[in-house]
């Protein structure tokens, strides 16, 4: 129709100009050879206005609108699903349709719009589907779905090649319960790389006779990047300057904003159909992993309760969460670099915001992997800071700056202060832990002494009255949580209601304030806010004054103290890890004589007991005796203990994933 409107109104404006010419022709007394001549050109200048309006509607591409995964795609008649796909060039708006948008391949069911991420294949266990597939793309592709008619096995996928313009069919019995997804790729040596090309992957269900009878929803993570890097230990990430990342076809804060109840039961799919890891962090609760497919680094059971999950490249999980508390709650991504604005599609500048932008905007710069949660309802609202409770415990952190390091790599810290005097500092670059007591009241006053502006979240704990640090958007419609500016301050109120390892840390251009140092431990303990001789927290950070080459400070400091264990004595290690890129560290104990730059196989590897993660105790069935090396991902924590049974050296070491290189070590003496 557009194509239409621009004919008309060029074939009006030539007939005016030639009027208009006719009666100047007159006027002047001009011979017929003349009006011929300039009719002859005008013919020709419409001419070529049609062709190039007839160019530009055939090069006009289809708008690929966001798929928030609710309405199954295709037709399910007799056991069998018939669905009819296409691959076709469209703009992508993750940022939302007034912003510049990305030209990307993505799917469409025949017949209907274009979506990014593709339509939802879902059905029933046992159900045959017939797939009709038609390639518009000029490059020949090879579309991938995982083989489900036995025991899913990631390995195993059923593929078909398709060339430009061409139309092939693909069957498949679909017999394996769970959460998959479909791809499409070309030959380029990027998209290979990424097992994708541009938008061409879409979440795929299969439900059991139990699941399909209960109201879930489906979360699709994907991404689109023309760049990667490779970190000093050989680990490939994924630039974010020139990633775009997407929750079911769009960045915060544009997408979906959810919405709940306190008490109710929420039943999510969370697919991640990239060839990234993502370690996924709810606020302010915890949810149940009901179920996992596709590669995991550590084996884990199903059922565990957990706030951070470690999603593989291509893997799912089935989750279930309560709300238990009113307010505005985030679900993201907790590596930093998946949760910042990337660079603005249409602009070669990278976005910062200032001081001015962060008064004016509500997120803090966020963006990426996040999704909003808002619960109504009668939980508990935030507490009246003037409320004058003589039972709690009264704490102030001081965020501080030291001088005499440079701008790209600041030293950032928080300081910590009870009754008036110091008690806690970590030195520079690096914040001291935070050791409260379960149960008992705490106020902790956050005070601002630096030149821009900062926030705290309270990560992993259940904050029964009190928004947790997402400046902004936490809190309540009527009393969202403000962002620290400068000389300023905020107070945060809350029970720990469970001993565990949790972390508090800056939700403010997280990237760069948690390298200078805005991050430390917080301990709840049982009985007491007195860490017991017996107990050593590991806080696993990337280097203050090097934030590209994956190389990590302990406690915050690049060669670690080293630690006593006493003979016979049973010892709890607490591990944090809050590293910009090392989204698998796995963790060994070991009483080799040196570290190993790389490492295959050891044969010493001194057996120690899994007991928490996120703060919650694991069940008696990962409670045992192991020597395998376990995995911490980006907002993880993990409690395990030990016990020596002869004196000597030993060491715990941080490597990367799989064979992986070295990342540091901590001495260990026993005796």
């Amino acid at each position: 129709m557009r194509g239409q409107q621009g004919l008309t109104l060029a074939l009006i404006s030539a007939s005016d100009c030639a009027a208009q010419s006719r009666l100047s022709v007159l006027k002047t007394g001009r011979t017929m050879r003349h009006v011929r001549k300039l009719a002859r050109l005008l013919s020709l200048m419409f001419v070529a206005s049609c062709a190039q309006l007839a160019a530009e509607s055939h090069h006009r591409i289809s708008i690929a609108g966001p798929n928030d995964n609710t309405k199954p795609a295709g037709t399910l008649k007799n056991g069998t699903l018939t669905v009819s796909l296409e691959m076709k060039a469209a703009m992508w708006h993750p940022d939302g349709d007034t912003l510049p948008g990305l030209e990307v391949a993505a799917f469409a069911e025949s017949g209907a719009a274009v979506v990014a991420p593709g339509p939802l294949l879902r059905m029933p266990a046992g159900t045959r589907v017939e797939l009709t597939l038609h390639n518009s793309l000029s490059d020949t592709l090879t579309f991938y779905v995982p083989r489900l008619s036995g025991e899913e096995t990631l390995a195993l996928e059923d593929s078909v090649l398709i060339p430009p313009g061409a139309v092939r069919n693909l069957s498949f019995a679909a017999q394996q319960p769970g959460n998959y997804s479909y791809r499409a790729v070309d030959s380029d040596t990027l998209n290979r790389f990424l097992r994708i090309k541009g938008a061409l992957t879409g979440a795929l269900i299969v439900d059991s006779a139990q699941s399909s009878v209960r109201r879930d929803r489906v979360f699709l993570i994907h991404l689109i990047t023309d760049s990667l890097l490779t970190l000093g230990n050989g680990t490939v990430v994924i630039q974010n300057r020139r990633a775009i990342l997407g929750i079911n076809g769009r960045s915060w804060p544009h997408t979906e904003r959810l919405n709940a109840s306190v008490g109710d039961s929420l039943h999510w799919r969370v697919i991640n159909a990239s060839n990234a890891v993502h370690p996924i962090h709810l606020h302010g609760f915890y949810f149940r992993v009901d179920d996992t497919n596709g590669r995991t680094l550590t084996p884990r059971s199903k059922g565990r309760m957990v706030v951070t999950e470690q999603m593989a490249p291509f893997s799912a999980m089935s989750m279930t969460w309560v709300p238990e508390r009113a307010g505005n709650w985030l679900f993201h991504c907790h590596i930093q670099g998946h949760m910042v604005p990337h660079r603005p599609l249409g602009s070669p500048n990278a976005a910062r915001l200032s001081v001015a932008d962060h008064q004016r905007h509500a997120f803090t710069g966020m963006g990426g992997l996040i999704l909003g949660i808002q619960v109504a309802g009668a939980g508990a609202s935030p507490v009246n800071a003037s409320e004058n409770d003589g039972s709690r415990r009264k704490l102030r952190l001081v965020a501080v700056q030291d001088s005499g390091f440079p701008a790209d790599g600041p030293s950032l810290r928080f300081r910590l202060e009870e009754r008036g005097a110091p008690t806690a500092d970590a030195g520079p670059g690096f914040s001291p832990p935070i050791v409260l007591q379960r149960g008992q009241p705490v106020s902790i006053m956050v005070v601002n002494h630096l030149r821009e502006p900062t926030a705290v979240h309270w990560h992993g704990i259940e904050l029964e009255s009190y928004y947790d640090g997402v400046a902004g958007f936490g809190g309540s419609d009527t009393r969202i949580s403000p962002i620290i500016m400068p000389r300023d301050s905020f107070e945060a109120r809350f029970t720990p209601p469970r001993a565990g390892t949790f972390i508090y840390h800056s939700h403010v251009d997280e990237p760069r304030q948690h390298r200078a140092g805005l991050l430390g431990a917080l301990i709840v303990q049982d009985g007491s806010h007195v860490t017991p001789p017996d107990e050593f927290t590991l806080f696993v950070k990337t280097l203050t004054a090097d934030g590209r080459t994956g190389r990590v400070e302990i406690n915050g400091k690049a060669n670690p103290d080293t630690i006593v264990l006493r003979l016979g004595h049973t010892t709890r290690l607490r591990f944090i890890n809050l590293t910009l890129n090392n989204y698998s560290t796995l963790l060994w104990l070991t009483a080799r004589a040196d570290s190993a730059a790389a490492l295959a196989r050891d044969t010493l590897l001194v057996p120690w007991r899994p007991l928490a993660k996120d703060g919650a105790s694991l069940p008696p069935s990962e409670r045992q005796l192991t020597t395998a090396g376990l995995s911490l991902s980006i907002g993880e924590t993990r409690d395990l203990e030990v016990t020596p049974t002869a004196r000597g050296q030993l060491r715990i070491e941080f490597r990367g994933p799989g064979p992986g290189g070295l990342l540091t070590r901590v001495p260990v003496r026993v005796e």
